[in-house]
């Protein structure tokens, strides 16, 4: 192991180790240091979205689904299933396998570009010196030409609910419970909430979510919002807005939550308590006092448009920056610096980023909501199409949902797509390419889809901007 490399990245989550990696193909020497630990106690690559966010809650999700499906009955495919048994066990392991060779695969791919896997925390000090911490053996220094920090974030803690590890736990605690608890309460209804919801509801616990907004998903489109929430409600999650928790006390019975609303106090009682309430970065720590690297008051890192600290030659990016928290925008930004490391042009278009939720269905989007767009006094129409009208969906008996395409009235330019329904975690990248490309709706309207498929709801929806969707009697205008 050398000293000094031409890069160094601290943190190797999803924007951290693909930045190392560009980094590489681009001919820079590159350190990775990174203090995440596995289930097993070993070094593992990968951050939060492969160990314990992303990759293993969709697992588990999945799998969940399987289940639920075959305890739901297909007997409307033509499909008796008797005897379906669950083994929660098993799941998690699957689900762990899933992780590990993901975890491994990224480590096979330092290997082959030859980068430095640097296990322990690391500090940045003056200069572009990184202190490292092991997690065994001695504190040592490295130095480079460039350091790019990438250290994610960490779930939110709740004093009025603190975790224990088994009964009270956060995010990464719900995804590895060995039984189901028959009772569960999340506090938060937002993306982390709802998807760990889905996964034990399915699994056969009664699920209780309170939010303390009064508004559902705040961020997404209003319409699907509300439509989401109707449908969630039946699949059996109880969703409780304007709850605010006071206080969470692990009994001998499980978890006494209380709560209250605008005009009165409330008590839960469940057996196991998720507190999903956001994440904020993980910065404590991150670089000496010396080396005046500024933060705002969130304890985020404060970056330019081209993710420069305030210190020369430092770059930060993902989680522990301004934009949204999702591991695509913080690869995309690693890229970017790396290649503005070797001297090219790079950019990332944050007006182009989706946001997806797992649930089923899934809810995903992309560019501008009807709401931005009224504030702003944008004019715009709108084309909006059902899933409940598409031949494919209605085949696979997921009929739940639609997609709804949002233009300029002038320009006819696509401003924002979203899209509630089967595999729309998969469709809305029809429309970040639209987004990129400056497509229009005619553009899409346009374009041949294949028969039958889901994404010709895409297609209709596009028609529908100009009231000519060919499957619906009658399209909406604006």
């Amino acid at each position: 192991m050398t000293n000094n490399y031409d890069v160094i990245v601290i943190g190797a989550g999803p924007a951290g180790y693909v930045a190392a990696i560009r980094c590489a193909q681009l001919g820079m020497t590159v350190a990775c240091v990174d203090a995440w630990l596995g289930r097993d106690g070993k070094p593992a690559l990968g951050g939060t979205c492969l160990n314990a966010g992303c990759i293993p809650s969709k697992a588990l999700l999945e799998s969940s689904r399987l289940y639920d499906r075959l305890q739901q009955g297909m007997d409307t495919h033509g499909i008796a299933v008797d005897g379906v048994t669950l083994d929660v066990a098993a799941m998690m392991a699957s689900k762990d396998a899933t992780v590990h060779d993901l975890t491994h695969g990224i480590a096979a791919l330092f290997s082959t570009h030859a980068i430095e896997w640097i296990a322990g925390r690391g500090q940045l000090l003056p200069d572009r010196q990184v202190q490292v911490t092991p997690h065994s053996g001695a504190q040592h220094t490295v130095s480079a030409g460039h350091v790019i920090l990438a250290t994610g974030s960490v779930p939110i803690e709740l004093s009025v609910a603190p975790l224990d590890g088994d009964t009270v736990v956060d995010s990464e605690g719900a995804l590895n419970w060995k039984d189901v608890p028959q009772r569960l309460g999340i506090i938060g209804a937002g993306v982390i909430g709802l998807e760990l919801g889905s996964v034990w509801r399915r699994l056969g616990a009664e699920v209780v979510l309170l939010e303390a907004q009064e508004q559902f998903l705040p961020m997404a489109d209003r319409q699907l919002a509300k439509s989401a929430l109707n449908l969630f409600r039946k699949q059996g999650l109880d969703i409780r807005l304007g709850e605010r928790v006071k206080a969470a006390t692990v009994t001998g019975d499980g978890v006494n939550v209380e709560y209250e609303n605008d005009t009165d106090g409330h008590t839960l009682t469940v057996d196991r308590l998720i507190v999903a309430v956001g994440r904020r970065p993980c910065t404590d720590g991150l670089a000496a006092a010396e080396t005046e690297l500024l933060l705002d008051e969130q304890g985020f890192i404060h970056v330019d448009e081209e993710c420069c600290t305030s210190v020369p030659s430092v770059y930060a990016i993902g989680d522990a920056v301004r934009g949204p928290m999702l591991a695509h925008k913080g690869s995309e930004e690693g890229i970017a610096v790396a290649e503005r490391i070797a001297g090219q042009v790079s950019d990332v278009n944050y007006d182009a980023i989706a946001s997806v939720i797992y649930t089923h269905p899934e809810i995903a989007w992309v560019g501008k909501t009807e709401e931005a767009l009224k504030q702003a006094g944008v004019e715009y129409r709108t084309g909006l199409f059902p899933f409940a009208a598409s031949g494919r969906a209605r085949a696979m008996q997921e009929t739940a949902g639609e997609v709804k395409i949002l233009s300029d009235a002038a320009t006819d330019q696509v401003l924002g797509v979203h899209i509630m329904g089967e595999q729309a975690s998969e469709l809305i990248a029809q429309a970040v390419m639209a987004l990129e490309f400056d497509a229009s709706s005619e553009d899409i309207a346009r374009t041949i889809f294949a028969h039958p498929t889901l994404s010709e709801a895409m297609h209709e929806a596009a028609l529908a901007v100009d009231g000519r969707s060919i499957h619906m009697a009658r399209s909406r205008r604006r």
